[in-house]
């Protein structure tokens, strides 16, 4: 049995924090990436998946070959989440990795990179292979455990 790889699509940002220059998935080419895509006035995001991609990056950044990236992609309550707010929020909630600003669309109100991914709301998080192909999709909390397993298992299958 053949399973379909799915090409992860590219971030569609229109502002990026916390770094220096606009990234790219390409970028990370032959890396894991954990795309952790959230909204600040999401309360699972707030409550679980911030925190948890908080401390996935702090043992990330020891890593070589693991990347974590987060994705600000408003779909809701477009006029209370702009970047001078979600500036306060990083700061709050001391997010040191880099996040983007999910590009708006021109017609309606699911951004850019949402739409691509197919998310269906916040918390969401996409595991993306050495290769750019996506491994794990979930909307959601996800497991420390399990996400911990999968992120182990690409880390250790060299390219």
């Amino acid at each position: 049995m053949t399973e379909t790889q799915v090409s992860a699509p590219p971030i569609e940002a229109e502002r990026w924090f916390n770094t220096d220059q606009p990234l790219s998935l390409e970028m990370f080419r032959g890396k894991v990436v954990v795309l952790h895509a959230f909204q600040m006035l999401c309360p699972g995001c707030v409550s679980q998946a911030v925190p948890q991609a908080r401390r996935l990056y702090e043992i990330a950044k020891n890593l070589d070959d693991l990347v974590v990236l987060g994705i600000h992609t408003v779909f809701e309550h477009h006029a209370a989440m702009t970047p001078v707010s979600l500036e306060a929020f990083l700061h709050e909630y001391r997010l040191a990795f880099p996040v983007a600003v999910d590009r708006p669309s021109s017609d309606g109100p699911i951004p850019r990179t949402m739409a691509a991914y197919g998310f269906k709301g916040t918390p969401s998080t996409v595991v993306i292979d050495r290769e750019g192909h996506i491994t794990r999709h979930t909307f959601g909390a996800e497991d420390d455990l399990v996400l911990g397993l999968v992120l182990g298992s690409l880390l250790s299958a060299r390219p």
